[in-house]
């Protein structure tokens, strides 16, 4: 390297010749060449592969490439302190990113690394693009956090908790995570997770050793479990790659920020009437069928992209394209707990709802609900709580909503799915539709169970409630709540496609609140 003791012996050229040369030494061997082979070795990808395959081929732009750490005697092991990051482009529109460095002590988060996150942060809010983070840090580092300065310091990343959702924020878990990477995740948008990896606040053998209890990394933290049970990831995948194709499609229904309208596609698929979609609803309120196809039938084609398929399953959430408009879709699933609303379920539709409002995606409800599960699990698990919390963040989102009745709407569910007298801009219904208390045979059986248990001959005890179940199930013809207009319009099954696009159309013309004014930004949506 070239002396820098005397300015005029060295040249701008050798300056730039040396600032190159330390730069590749960095970039190439990273926490060790011998530690960069090992991955390569093992088909693994280090956190620089992970965003220069990410992003367009040749946009990324490193920030904080010569950072270590704060230790002196850690300086010389700890080339960008654990974290990378920098600026790159995704389907032509700019991007952040930053993610951890496995081959400097496991990512560990220290003082430093931990700055340079906070300090990409900062420059996308303020650049208003998205953040994208790829997560696999080994927990926090010691001896750097073990003192009270130590530990005080890295709360700076907390920022990120006060975010408000002003750009979208997205995190690909990509290998064994805890402490800091976890918890960026929980304060994301959108989460994916590649199987193999694990996603926990604390590693298993910190367990082991806390507390004896001994647990695999996949029963505590793998893909199955937070997609299936827990609902902390969107989705789980196989591979990288699809995991960056996860991310980039999610990213193309996203505006930039806040303040920016969501991209518009080119419109696709039918415009006119759509005589197949009843078809698709069987007409017996017990029949259960897949929401998913109904969705598909309705949106542009080959546009949904479901979150969370495999949580809280008896409710889709999508994102997907009404006429090339953005919109996220919230449907009850009768395949499933025949579509009722539980606790995960209320959970799902808020982390929908919470990222619709503040990034300004109308809402679609699809409503086929017999109700709230009831029993003794849900009540423990909180049916209250999450159902109250539900209704509070719909009625206090900001973002256009649209709800259709397909079949049925019983109970508070009816209100809980954004219809009657919530703030909804459009709610529809098919004729033959249920909207009541409770479902009619269930609300007889309630309400006149005594009464009927008293008629001795069968025959006249069926006749009887047939009798009953017919009278409570006239006062379900939605034909009343239209006829006192907490129902706009009844609408042929065949037009609700047009229906929905006509009121996008307008909807487009509204004055946007700022995002200051949309209350739901302020809300976590982990």
């Amino acid at each position: 390297m070239p002396e820098y003791g005397d300015g005029d012996a060295i040249s701008h050229a050798e300056r730039v010749a040396d600032l190159d040369a330390r730069a590749e030494v960095i970039r190439r061997d990273m926490g060790g060449a011998s530690k960069v082979r090992a991955m390569a070795a093992e088909g693994d990808r280090t956190v620089r592969q992970h965003i220069d395959d990410f992003c367009d081929d040749g946009t990324f732009r490193e920030l904080g490439t010569f950072s270590r750490s704060i230790r002196p005697e850690m300086r010389d092991i700890t080339p960008g302190d654990g974290k990378i990051g920098g600026h790159g482009n995704v389907d032509g529109r700019p991007v952040a990113v930053f993610g951890d460095d496995i081959t400097v002590l496991r990512g560990s988060s220290s003082i430093i690394g931990t700055r340079k996150e906070e300090r990409l942060y900062e420059r996308a809010l303020a650049m208003g693009i998205p953040i994208v983070h790829f997560g696999e840090t080994g927990g926090g580092r010691i001896p750097d956090l073990m003192g009270s300065e130590g530990i005080s310091e890295p709360g700076g990343m907390f920022d990120m908790a006060r975010r408000r959702h002003r750009v979208p924020m997205a995190t690909m878990i990509c290998g064994q995570s805890f402490g800091g990477s976890s918890f960026v995740s929980a304060l994301s948008d959108y989460v994916v997770m590649v199987r193999g990896s694990c996603l926990a606040v604390t590693s298993p053998k910190v367990f082991e050793i806390a507390t004896g209890e001994v647990i695999s990394f996949e029963d505590v933290g793998g893909v199955d479990v937070h997609a299936r049970i827990t609902g902390q990831i969107d989705f789980g995948v196989d591979t990288d790659e699809e995991a960056y194709t996860a991310i980039r499609r999610w990213l193309s229904f996203m505006p930039s920020n806040a303040w920016e309208p969501a991209p518009r596609a080119e419109p696709r698929g039918i415009d006119g009437a759509d005589p197949e979609l009843a078809a698709m609803v069987p007409a017996r309120r017990t029949r259960g069928y897949d929401m998913r196809r109904v969705v598909g039938r309705i949106c542009d084609p080959e546009s949904v992209f479901e979150l969370q398929p495999g949580y809280a399953r008896n409710v889709v959430c999508a994102l997907a394209r009404l006429d090339g408009y953005a919109v996220g879709v919230i449907a009850n699933n009768p395949m499933f707990q025949a579509g009722t609303l539980d606790p995960q379920a209320c959970h799902k539709i808020i982390r929908m709802a919470t990222v619709c409002d503040s990034f300004n995606i109308p809402m679609v409800f699809l409503v086929d609900v017999p109700g709230f599960m009831v029993g003794k699990r849900v009540e423990h698990d909180l049916m209250l709580h999450w159902g109250m919390r539900m209704m509070h963040a719909l009625q206090n989102a900001s973002t256009p909503t649209l709800t259709v009745c397909l079949r049925k709407a019983f109970g508070l569910a009816w209100q809980a799915m954004n219809g009657s007298r919530m703030p909804s801009h459009g709610v529809y219904c098919w004729p033959g539709a249920e909207i009541g208390f409770m479902d009619p045979e269930v609300g007889v059986n309630v309400a006149f169970g005594s009464k009927l248990s008293r008629i001795t001959d069968p025959d006249e005890r069926e006749t009887e409630r047939l009798r009953l179940v017919a009278e409570v199930a006239e006062a379900t013809n939605p034909y009343e709540a239209a006829g006192t207009m907490r129902i706009d319009e009844m609408i042929d099954p065949a037009d609700t496609r047009k229906v929905l696009i006509d009121d996008l159309r307008m909807l487009a013309n509204r004055p946007v609140p700022p995002p200051e004014q949309r209350a739901l930004s302020y809300w976590p949506s982990c």
